[in-house]
């Protein structure tokens, strides 16, 4: 007969149970304890170490990353420092969200000497590494785009530069330089960046590209225009010309791909079409002049007549020599076309409101048809050949006085400048005159401002290429 179990007997086996329950729950506790460390470590950068009652952890700090980027121009060089967090979004830097500063003249004024060319950066180069905080500077990218100023020169004198730059870079600089650091950035890659610029300060990136605006920037050698297009508009875009950039540049932002039609007419921009407006008259006397200056012109080492006919400058007569300039009559294959046979890319949604940045900000700023202590402002097209039929009626030795805003070597081109942004919009691109468009320096982000410029899309493409960011949300095809 079997014994039954005693009281003692089942005290036991309830001993032992409630023994390995604990055990079991230690041994648990013990593997979280262990491996938690691990896991703030790799979410979480810094040395500063927090206390607590139980453990010591490491300070929780989010990770940040910088980058560095020099636009050399081809009026001057500027640096721009941004910060970004772990999302891609900007951070402050000191009381601003990117540092910035510039230096005159640009690299393309040392084309016999590329030696100095890069020494003209070692000013900015010291004032990005006071921004960059020490241990962080190995990681930070950094990068140097030439844009026309560079593509104008003749013979190998830009490559020599640049052979002189990322020398520079690399012996000089604390920063990460790859091999790719520096060149000569082509029109589609400055037009989408600056695309890339300005929506991300907007906060449209991730939208709908309807939901997007359109920008266009009128740089010193070259203006480029870029928007978004529908996937079956991009389909229609012509093959170019082998050598020459595509009209369609494909980027994926925060997930969402954009097929972004770009150009970039080079020779086209503020101080490039001044000589090719006055090519058209070929040293008579050229009607966008202002009355009473007589002189010379100078752009990339060729010089041209410049003076006014008796009578002074005059609108409608200088709008039809930069007509002829634009080649707004050249044939056109593909059915609609800007000027010079350049596919205009269809237009559309995409192209509904406009952002217009550098000289086109300057120049409506400088004779006041934009408001000049405002980073940016609305203007409609029509506003441009108003302030033009002004301008145009103002003597050369009464501009200063009345223009004080102007640069003085600019003050002969005052009316010529103000007509050609007219005639490019309305006869090159296309635009109705009554559209309104914003002329913007910079742009609100949060409680500071951005400057309304390429390096900031070229940042963001040089911080998501980095291990720690996600491929999927953003890369430039």
């Amino acid at each position: 007969m079997q014994e039954l179990p005693t009281l003692a007997s089942f005290k036991m086996v309830l001993l032992w149970q409630n023994t390995k329950n604990m055990m079991n729950f230690m041994t648990l506790i013990t593997f979280l304890l262990f491996i938690m460390p691990s896991i703030s470590y790799s979410q979480y950068l810094g040395n500063n170490i927090l206390l607590t009652n139980r453990k010591i952890f490491p300070k929780q700090e989010p990770i940040s990353s910088y980058a560095v980027v020099f636009d050399a121009g081809s009026t001057g060089s500027r640096v721009h420092v941004y910060h970004f967090d772990q999302n891609l979004n900007l951070l402050h830097v000191g009381k601003d969200v990117e540092f910035y500063n510039k230096t005159t003249p640009g690299l393309s004024a040392y084309a016999d000497n590329p030696k100095e060319a890069a020494e003209s950066l070692i000013p900015l180069l010291e004032q990005a590494e006071r921004v960059v905080p020490v241990n962080l500077q190995p990681k930070t990218p950094v990068k140097l785009g030439a844009t026309a100023g560079l593509r104008l020169l003749d013979g190998n004198s830009s490559e020599l530069i640049l052979e002189a730059v990322s020398s520079l870079l690399k012996k000089r600089s604390t920063f990460n330089v790859q091999s790719d650091a520096v060149g000569i950035i082509d029109g589609t890659q400055e037009g989408s960046y600056l695309w890339v610029t300005i929506n991300y300060v907007l906060g449209n990136l991730g939208k709908d590209f309807s939901e997007t605006v359109a920008v266009a920037d009128l740089g010193g050698g070259s203006v480029q225009m870029v928007y978004a297009v529908s996937r079956e508009q991009a389909k229609k875009a012509p093959q170019v010309p082998q050598g020459e950039d595509p009209y369609i540049k494909k980027i994926v932002l925060k997930g969402k791909k954009y097929y972004l039609y770009v150009h970039s007419y080079l020779r086209f921009g503020k101080e490039a079409s001044r000589a090719e407006i006055l090519k058209v008259t070929n040293g008579s006397p050229n009607p966008c002049i202002l009355a009473g200056y007589h002189g010379t012109y100078t752009y990339s080492g060729e010089e041209y007549k410049a003076f006014s006919p008796a009578s002074g400058s005059n609108f409608d007569e200088c709008k039809e020599i930069i007509l002829k300039a634009l080649k707004v009559n050249d044939p056109c294959p593909y059915g609609k076309c800007s000027f010079g046979g350049i596919w205009n890319g269809g237009g559309g949604s995409g192209q509904k409101t406009l952002y217009v940045t550098s000289s086109f900000y300057y120049v409506p700023t400088g004779v006041n048809i934009a408001d000049p202590n405002k980073p940016n402002s609305k203007i409609r097209i029509e506003d441009l050949k108003t302030g033009a039929e002004q301008v145009c009626k103002t003597k050369y030795k009464d501009a200063k006085a009345t223009y004080p805003l102007i640069y003085e070597d600019s003050l002969p081109y005052a009316c010529l400048d103000l007509i050609y942004q007219y005639t490019l919009f309305v006869d090159g691109f296309g635009l109705d005159p009554l559209q309104e468009i914003t002329v913007a320096n910079q742009i609100e982000y949060q409680d500071a401002l951005v400057d309304a410029a390429w390096p900031l899309g070229n940042a963001i493409e040089a911080i998501s290429s980095l291990p720690k960011f996600d491929p999927f949300m953003y890369y430039f095809i």
